[in-house]
């Protein structure tokens, strides 16, 4: 048995991973502005390069605002079939050091490498290895933070970005912290920086360094504990190996509103059959099927049904979805944004289930999945999806 290094918690990030794996897709845009999403009028930005980041450009931000600050920039729809291939490949990488991955996104993770110094060294030395291995297996670079815990950790990953290793010792940590903008804590949004501003809470050493039953008073008692307890870096939570997840979805935002039901109707069998793609990929069935439509004067309806037996099959999920659809309030709508969703997972049974439900279609879905592993997305697809209007 070997001590328990002070500071065995990992946080891997790969730099704008989506923008990346374009780049390595397509050589020729390396050092160019690159986003990744907001192709449309109405999208958002996934991911943004760090060259169009130098223009102000970040993700989640409008395509609109992101084309005026970064007119020359490349906008590319997402591959989400590659991003995955990569990321796969990332986990296989973090795998290879420890068991003990915590995925975060396809992009990111949490590891606790304490079990593995003795084979590959101090966790500042598996950091600098997993950066390496990245690289060549992967192919895009990433940030490594080193901490006594997965929130310093992910501050370090966030703080040495792009292609950086940061350690923060487990005795500096409040040194650490101390100038960073208290925004940065975990559940300090908008509404709760307006409000510790008011005491001119600024950093999280201020905010550290303010007694907490004023900011019980502020905040309520577990949100000043929580907040408390973070600007002093503690943070008990372990790194959790997996956590199957909890749905499965799938959105769209059209760059013009949907009006007749023929277009809105396809549309939903198109994201029907990406979300049951998904599920047979994962492995899952879904017990309920969700719609979420977002209307032009962008009113959000959201309408569930749970099903009898869980399906994996886009056929289903659309015959719900449909007569959801079917059941809104009003005659005519037009659409801005559909979803569908899959939640209340479980575990893929065995093939023979469909062979005895004598689940036909599913059989003609997965034939479907082999073509498209084989020849790439859209190698195979329904014949009414091929009169689909633009989208966002």
């Amino acid at each position: 048995m070997t001590e328990r290094p002070p500071e065995p918690i990992l946080h891997v990030d790969l730099d704008a991973f989506y923008a990346s794996v374009e780049v390595l897709k397509d050589p020729s845009l390396a050092g160019k502005p690159v986003m990744v999403g907001g192709t449309g009028s109405r999208g958002v930005v996934a991911s943004a390069s760090y060259e169009a980041r130098k223009f102000g450009v970040r993700s989640a931000m409008p395509a609109v605002r992101a084309r005026r600050l970064c007119p020359e920039g490349v906008f590319l729809p997402a591959d989400f079939e590659a991003y995955r291939a990569h990321s796969n490949r990332f986990r296989e990488v973090l795998l290879s050091y420890t068991p003990l991955v915590e995925p975060i996104a396809l992009d990111e993770a949490f590891l606790d490498v304490a079990g593995a110094t003795r084979l590959f060294g101090s966790p500042e030395e598996i950091g600098r290895r997993i950066r390496a291995d990245v690289a060549r297996e992967v192919g895009v670079t990433c940030s490594v933070g080193v901490a006594a815990s997965k929130f310093v950790a992910k501050l370090a990953s966030d703080e040495c970005k792009p292609d950086g290793l940061l350690v923060v010792p487990a005795a500096r940590v409040l040194d650490f912290l101390d100038p960073l903008p208290a925004g940065r804590l975990w559940g300090v949004g908008e509404k709760t920086g307006d409000l510790l501003g008011r005491l001119s809470i600024r950093t999280i050493g201020d905010l550290g360094r303010t007694p907490e039953p004023i900011l019980e008073r502020l905040l309520g008692e577990q949100s000043a504990r929580h907040l408390f307890e973070l600007s002093h870096g503690l943070d008990a939570r372990e790194v959790v190996p997996y956590e199957p997840p909890r749905s499965v979805s799938h959105e769209e935002t059209f760059d013009r509103d949907l009006d007749e039901d023929e277009d809105i109707l396809r549309e939903m069998l198109a994201l029907s059959g990406r979300v049951a793609a998904r599920l047979r990929e994962d492995g899952y069935q879904a017990r309920t099927v969700v719609l979420k439509a977002r209307l032009a004067n962008f009113t959000t309806l959201t309408r569930s049904r749970t099903l009898p037996d869980a399906t994996d099959v886009g056929a289903d999920l659309y015959h719900v979805v449909s007569e959801l659809y079917r059941a809104l309030p009003g005659e005519r709508r037009r659409i801005r944004l559909l979803g569908v969703q899959a939640t209340g997972l479980v575990a893929a049974g065995a093939e023979q289930l469909a062979l005895l439900r004598g689940e036909r279609w599913g059989d003609v879905e997965r034939a479907v999945d082999r073509i498209e592993r084989r020849f790439g997305r859209g190698a195979a697809t329904p014949a009414s999806l091929l009169r689909r209007g633009p989208r966002g």
